[in-house]
C-alpha cells in the first residue's frame, strides 16, 4: 500500500464503534477542549484588532470548528489514520495584524487566494516534494521549539495557582505510574477531570457576563480582492499551512508510526480553505498539537476512532460556538495550560528524541533555537525561519554525519 492509498475496505459504523475506546475518546476530547481554549483566544483577539461584530467572530469559530470537524472525520474514516484538521494559529495572528489597516472584507479576499494557491500547489505534487526532502530530525526540532511552550506552561501553571494544577499533575501521574489504573481512567482524562473539581471548589471559574446567543449563524461575507492585500498576506499565511502547521501535523504523525498522504492532505487544505472563506474563516491545516494529542496513547491501528470523535465533538462546538466558548474561557489560565502541557508531554519528549538522536544535529539544534526565540521576520513566523535556518546550518555543519 502506497503513501496516498486509502485502505480497504472501509470500516463499517459498527467496526467504528467497537474500536473506539475510552482512551481514544478521551484523547479526542482533550483535542477538542486544546482547540477550544488557548487557540479560539487567539480568534477573539485578531478579531478585536479588526473591530469584528459578535456575529462575525461566531461565524468565523464556526467555521474551523464545524467544517474541519467534518473534514477530520471524513480523512480519519477514509484512511484509517488520525488526521486532525483544524486551522492555522499563526496566520490567525498574522490576520490580526492585518486588520489593523485594512477591511475585514479584504482579509476574506485573501482567505480565497490562499485556498486556490493551496489547491495549485497540492495539484502539482510541489508541496510533497519540498516536505520529503526535508530532513526529519530537522522538523522535528522544529516542532520540539512549538511544543516546548506547552512543557513550560505546566510548570508555570504550579505557581500560577496550585491548588488546579498540582493536584491534575499528582492525578495524571499515579494513573501513568499504575498501568491498570491509567486503563481504566486515562491519565489525561484524570487529570481533566480532577482540574474541574478544582476549579469548583476553589470557586476561580468566571463565567461570561452575556452568552451572545445558543447557536451559531454563518455569515457570509463578500470578498474584496485587493492587490496590497493579496501581496501582503497570501504567501506568508499559505506557508503557515503548508510549511508550519502541516509540517508540524506531518511530522507528528509520522513520529507516531502513522504515514501520511501529503498530496490528498493539501489538496483538502485548499479545498476547505475555500469553503472556510465562505463563512468568514482562516485558512484549514493538519494541525500539530491536536494530532500530537490524539496519538499520543492508545493502540495505533485504532488512533483514527480519536480522531473521528475529536471531528464529531469539533462539529457540536462549532454548532454551539458562542455558548461553548464562553465556557470554555471562563475557565482559569493555570487549568488550560496544566491540561495541554500534560497532553503534550509525550509529544515534546517524542520531539526531542527524533531530533538530537540522529544525523542533522547542528542543524536541528539551529531549528530549534530559531523556533524557541519566537522571532517573526517579514511577517512569517519563527517556525518556518527555524526550519529554513537549520537546513542550511545541517548543509554546512552536518556533512560529515549525513555522508557517512
Amino acid at each position: 500500500m502506497t503513501e496516498t492509498a486509502p485502505p480497504r475496505p472501509l470500516p463499517t459504523l459498527g467496526r467504528v464503534v467497537r474500536e473506539t475506546s475510552l482512551r481514544s475518546a478521551s484523547n479526542g476530547l482533550i483535542g477538542v477542549v486544546f482547540s477550544s481554549t488557548g487557540p479560539v483566544a487567539v480568534i477573539l483577539a485578531a478579531g478585536a484588532q479588526g473591530g469584528l461584530t459578535a456575529a462575525e467572530l461566531a461565524s468565523w469559530i464556526f467555521g474551523v470548528f464545524f467544517l474541519n470537524g467534518i473534514l477530520t472525520i471524513l480523512a480519519s474514516w477514509v484512511y484509517q489514520r488520525p488526521l486532525g484538521f483544524f486551522w492555522t494559529i499563526p496566520g490567525t495572528v498574522l490576520v490580526g495584524n492585518s486588520l489593523t489597516h485594512m477591511p475585514f472584507s479584504q482579509v476574506v479576499g485573501v482567505y480565497f487566494v490562499t485556498g486556490a494557491l493551496i489547491l495549485v500547489l497540492g495539484a502539482t505534487g510541489l508541496v510533497s516534494r519540498v516536505m520529503s526532502a526535508l530532513p526529519t530530525p530537522i522538523v522535528m526540532a522544529m516542532v520540539a521549539g512549538v511544543f516546548l511552550q506547552f512543557g513550560v506552561g505546566l510548570v508555570e501553571s504550579v505557581s500560577v495557582s496550585a491548588a488546579i494544577a498540582f493536584p491534575m499533575i499528582v492525578v495524571f501521574v499515579l494513573l501513568s505510574y499504575s498501568r491498570r489504573a491509567g486503563t481504566v481512567l486515562p491519565p489525561v482524562l484524570g487529570a481533566l477531570l480532577t482540574g474541574v473539581i478544582a476549579v469548583a471548589a476553589t470557586g476561580q471559574y468566571s463565567p461570561a457576563d452575556e452568552t451572545p446567543g445558543l447557536v451559531a449563524v454563518p455569515v457570509f461575507t463578500v470578498p474584496e480582492f485587493a492587490w496590497p492585500a493579496i501581496v501582503e498576506l497570501v504567501v506568508p499565511l499559505a506557508i503557515t499551512v503548508l510549511v508550519v502547521q502541516n509540517g508540524q501535523g506531518v511530522a507528528v504523525l509520522r513520529m507516531a508510526g502513522h504515514p501520511v498522504p501529503v498530496t490528498p492532505m493539501t489538496l483538502a487544505c485548499g479545498l476547505w480553505s475555500l469553503l472556510s472563506a465562505c463563512v468568514g474563516a482562516v485558512s484549514s491545516c493538519l494541525t500539530g498539537p491536536t494530532n500530537a494529542i490524539l496519538t499520543s496513547s492508545g493502540a495505533r491501528e485504532r488512533q483514527y476512532t480519536a480522531a473521528i470523535i475529536c471531528g464529531l465533538l469539533a462539529m457540536l462546538i462549532g454548532l454551539f460556538a458562542p455558548l461553548f466558548v464562553a465556557l470554555m474561557l471562563g475557565m482559569p489560565a493555570a487549568f488550560i495550560a496544566a491540561l495541554a502541557g500534560l497532553a503534550m508531554l509525550a509529544a515534546l519528549k517524542g520531539s526531542f528524541v527524533s531530533s538530537f538522536t540522529q544525523a542533522h544535529t547542528h542543524g536541528a539544534l539551529a531549528a530549534f533555537l530559531v523556533t524557541v526565540a519566537g522571532i517573526d521576520f517579514l511577517g512569517v513566523s519563527a517556525a518556518f525561519w527555524g526550519l529554513v535556518t537549520g537546513v542550511v546550518v545541517s548543509r554546512f555543519m552536518d556533512r560529515a554525519t549525513v555522508e557517512k
